[in-house]
């Protein structure tokens, strides 16, 4: 496994711009994963739709975040692990597991997303690829060593310089490290507060209102003559039912 960025790539008729962003938030609209025929996630796990991971457009790769179902108020964390998803409009994909716990269906659902900054960091500070600390220190002296068993004398081992060092890590990131195994997150839920929609279901239109109201009042809604939708859907002058 290692820490991805990773280049722009399209999502339908957008272009995502993958970037480092340890402080993400936003609400959107999740969906579930599509099944996937590779085996390996786009920051090299292996790909299992029992574990607590997502998709996300441009996250750095991986990500632990809390996301939260605004229409029935439960909470969970997952690792985001894959880019996706890609349907235009989608702000995160969920696993199989996730999207259950989650209470979200076929259907898109509203969340909102907010990342763990702390253990994000820790993540792509501790896998192969991640960004490099700045960490200032005194300067070395050079280091002279003779070694006094070789019939040559006068070797010398000077000190390594710090590009040096950077570049002999960033070779052997390149030779291929053993790949870091993380741990599973936890397979649960935590029950919040749902947050009201503002969503506009018409189950019948009437010419008027009492007989609009009779209905709304059978379905346990209120009828309300929505001006402004009717003039910007093009509708006529009838009610509508708000549930």
């Amino acid at each position: 496994m290692h820490y991805v960025v990773g280049p722009a790539w399209q999502a339908g008729a957008a272009w995502m711009y993958p970037r480092e962003d340890f402080s993400y938030q936003a609400m959107g609209l999740a969906v579930r994963q599509a099944d996937s025929g590779t085996p390996l996630t786009t920051d090299g796990e292996v790909r299992n739709p029992l574990a607590m991971t997502g998709s996300h457009p441009t996250l750095q790769l991986p990500a632990v975040v809390t996301v939260i179902n605004l229409e029935n108020g439960r909470e969970i964390t997952i690792r985001v692990n894959e880019r996706g998803p890609a349907e235009t409009g989608r702000i995160l994909g969920l696993s199989r597991r996730a999207a259950d716990l989650l209470g979200v269906g076929a259907g898109p659902a509203r969340v909102r997303i907010i990342e763990d900054e702390v253990t994000s960091r820790q993540l792509a500070e501790q896998l192969p690829g991640g960004p490099m600390l700045q960490i200032s220190a005194a300067p070395r002296e050079a280091v002279k060593q003779t070694d006094l068993a070789s019939p040559v004398a006068g070797t010398e081992s000077r000190g390594v310089s710090s590009t040096t060092e950077q570049s002999a890590v960033s070779a052997a990131q390149g030779t291929g490290p053993t790949p870091v195994q993380l741990p599973d997150l936890p397979v649960q839920w935590r029950q919040g507060q749902p947050v009201a929609t503002q969503l506009w279901v018409e189950t019948a239109d009437f010419t008027a209102r009492g007989a609009a109201a009779r209905l709304a009042a059978q379905e346990g809604a209120r009828s309300g003559l929505l001006s402004h939708h009717k003039a910007r859907c093009g509708l006529s002058d009838k009610d509508l039912l708000r549930l």
